[in-house]
């Protein structure tokens, strides 16, 4: 049978109940602010670091509501933390903080170290 130039794909499930939440209830705890985002966009619209990366507060929120710790590591490592996000949030949400916050849970989890990456020594 001709398959007429399609493939089929895999599907995809999340797990909801084996993800990790207790980065976002610890997100939570420490900056409830997030609460309030709407996921308008306007964070990631004028984030200097989204213009050349991958980087999106909206993507962070998603994965942290569902659990998915991985992708967040990923991403939070490209945040320059300019704070524009932040002075554009409609919500005021302190995206800011919640940057530092996650880089502290990653620091916990992993031998992460923010500034290892870079030798400021030279």
């Amino acid at each position: 049978m001709a398959n007429w130039g399609f493939t089929l794909l895999t599907d995809n499930h999340i797990y909801l109940n084996n993800n990790n939440t207790s980065w976002f209830k610890t997100v939570i705890a420490k900056e409830p602010s997030i609460l309030n985002c709407i996921s308008c966009g306007s964070c990631s619209a004028t984030c200097s670091s989204g213009h050349f990366t991958e980087l999106s507060m909206r993507k962070i929120n998603v994965w942290l509501n569902r659990g998915e710790i991985e992708p967040i590591k990923n991403q939070i490592t490209k945040c320059m933390l300019c704070g524009k996000c932040m002075l554009i949030c409609p919500r005021n949400v302190n995206t800011r903080h919640i940057i530092l916050i996650l880089h502290q849970l990653m620091s916990k989890e992993t031998t992460y170290s923010f500034q290892s990456d870079y030798d400021f020594k030279k």
